[in-house]
């Protein structure tokens, strides 16, 4: 716009090389200054773009410029989604709050979903504490409770399990003809929904691809609002459904190392919450013994990560 300015502080050769080693992937990083300290912990849906971007476009912001001077050294972790970044980031932060963070454990609110097969009044609700039930159960914990709001909306768009109890007004019991729901069905729909909660890949896509056929044929039918609708809709499922380890409700406490090119790194998992993360210049004999004792369901993200580690370390 005419008349506005912006601050672009050139990329110096150093991080440059290093933010070309970053993927365009979701994860987490971290910049620390020559002292070691760490500065500043984010996370981002594209690494390499987004850590790019501290070197352009800083405008009046004083303080971020302040950062980016003392910034020495980069550090960062490919996760397997946006979900998982954000977990990490939080865990990370409600650890130790770094100088350039406001905010301890990020934005977004744990939540869960609750599935109930009650006769009565079948459904699913978010909730923000888990409460034992002989008739229901619950999945997460999941970060956003907005995003998880929006993916329960789509659930029920393409599994309207509400529409399967005994409890229904005259205008329910309408709807539940019209998607041909009555209580005989409730069963096969808490499977379904059960499926799609523990994302199984096929249910996963089935329900996806219903939801996409909704939004097009509302747009279709010129019903642009239910389309945008929807497609939120989709965004959230697609964030509930998406691969998510780094905190889950099982209380697994388990240590993760990966070794490559003379870096270890060591991911420490405490009651299902991957909450600590370091690297250290080390020896392959060194590492070995650590290496061995990470469980093979880790070992792809840890030698991935050690190897990034250390592209950003050459």
């Amino acid at each position: 716009m005419a008349g506005e300015t912006h601050q672009t502080t050139a990329l110096p050769g150093s991080a440059r090389v290093a933010v070309a080693q970053l993927p365009h992937a979701p994860g987490v990083y971290r910049f620390r200054d020559v002292h070691q300290r760490v500065l500043y912990i984010g996370r981002a849906a594209d690494l390499r773009r987004r850590v790019g971007s501290y070197w352009s476009l800083l405008g009046d912001d004083r303080r971020l410029s302040d950062m980016v001077e003392r910034i020495a050294r980069l550090e960062a972790v490919v996760c397997d989604s946006e979900h998982e970044a954000a977990w990490l980031e939080r865990n990370l932060l409600e650890q130790k709050l770094p100088r350039w963070n406001k905010t301890a454990g990020g934005q977004e609110v744990p939540v869960w979903i609750r599935l109930s097969w009650q006769s009565a009044t079948p459904g699913l609700s978010v909730v923000h504490s888990v409460h034992s039930s002989a008739e229901a159960c619950h999945f997460g914990p999941y970060l956003g409770g907005h995003k998880v709001r929006l993916a329960a909306s789509a659930l029920h768009r393409v599994m309207p399990l509400a529409y399967a109890g005994h409890s229904l007004s005259g205008f329910e019991q309408d709807l539940a003809r019209v998607r041909g729901v009555d209580p005989d069905t409730r069963h096969a729909l808490v499977d379904r929904l059960i499926a799609v909660l523990d994302r199984d890949p096929v249910t996963v896509a089935t329900a996806r691809e219903a939801l996409v056929r909704q939004r097009d044929g509302a747009a279709q039918n010129l019903d642009f609002e239910r389309a945008a609708r929807i497609q939120t809709e989709i965004e959230g499922f697609d964030w509930l459904v998406s691969a998510q380890r780094a905190t889950v409700s099982e209380a697994e406490d388990v240590d993760v190392y990966g070794w490559a090119d003379g870096i270890l790194v060591h991911f420490r998992v405490q009651s299902g919450r991957l909450c600590t993360w370091r690297q250290r210049a080390c020896t392959e004999v060194a590492a070995q013994p650590r290496v061995s004792i990470t469980p093979a369901s880790w070992a792809h993200f840890a030698r991935r990560n050690a190897e990034l580690a250390a592209r950003l370390s050459s």
